[in-house]
């Protein structure tokens, strides 16, 4: 992609992860959207394979469905994690942490776990993954609110123009508790992953910057996973995954106030 080409970004999804309540992969995910069907004994939390098994039990929920799907990405498209530049986006990080944080601080701060606090930072899931990925390649956290798919989108697509042969992005929120869900009702746990390259197979997707694709509007109604997945803070990806297991021709993302996304998708 040449300076001429710079009005458009386009990137091919060469796999896809997903981790949601009830629908814990993406095979699971377009079969819910085909049939409205969820699995039976689907696991009740994520259980990510790349940590060993003691920090695998500790890691935060947060952590834990951002690895579970990043994994579950570079598996289906056959490339090494240690290889993957890796863009990690999240509207809150991990709501129950920072509650505890907050709680604690207010009543007995000499009690914080350092563990904890250790964990309450932002790039927690991204520093997670290139420990366990044993990956020294660049990895990127972003927080953008309710835009902070569209966004992480956006820069892993930037460096795929850049010239990056592939990109790893991820998104995922967790539900919110005590005081917190009075600022952001947020429920359950969400987690999508998708591995970006320049070329190869799969879906190709389009995002125009002009005023057309990235300009004033709204996302759409939500589709079949958006409904289930309403209340949580990641659902403005779900557009893109709807439209993913659907087959459909294009995708309109919240990229903020006033303001979307489109993403037009070629599927094989």
């Amino acid at each position: 992609m040449g300076p001429a080409d710079m009005n458009s970004l386009e990137a091919t999804i060469e796999s896809i992860g997903y981790w949601n309540n009830g629908l814990p992969s993406w095979r699971h995910a377009c079969d819910f959207v085909a049939t409205g069907a969820l699995p039976e004994g689907a696991a009740s939390k994520p259980s990510p394979q790349l940590l060993p098994a003691n920090e695998r039990r500790r890691a935060p929920e947060s952590v834990a469905v951002a690895l579970e799907v990043a994994l579950a990405a570079c598996t289906a498209a056959g490339r090494d994690p240690a290889t993957l530049p890796s863009v990690f986006t999240s509207t809150h990080g991990d709501l129950s942490i920072t509650d505890y944080t907050c709680a604690t601080l207010a009543s007995d701060p000499a009690a914080i776990s350092p563990t904890k606090f250790h964990n309450s930072v932002h790039n927690a899931a991204a520093g997670y993954w290139t420990i366990g990925a044993h990956c020294m390649q660049a990895a990127t956290a972003i927080s953008a609110y309710d835009a902070s798919f569209a966004e992480g989108l956006l820069e892993a697509m930037m460096q795929l123009a850049a010239g990056a042969e592939a990109v790893l992005l991820v998104g995922y929120d967790t539900g919110a508790t005590g005081p917190l869900r009075s600022v952001h009702d947020s429920s359950g746990l969400l987690g999508g992953a998708l591995v970006l390259s320049r070329d190869g197979r799969g879906p190709r997707i389009d995002i125009s910057l002009g005023d057309i694709s990235l300009g004033d509007g709204e996302a759409g109604a939500p589709g079949t996973l958006g409904k289930r997945c309403a209340r949580n803070p990641m659902a403005p990806m779900l557009p893109l995954f709807d439209a993913l297991a659907a087959h459909a021709p294009r995708a309109v993302l919240h990229a903020g106030p006033g303001r979307a996304m489109t993403v037009e998708i070629i599927h094989e």
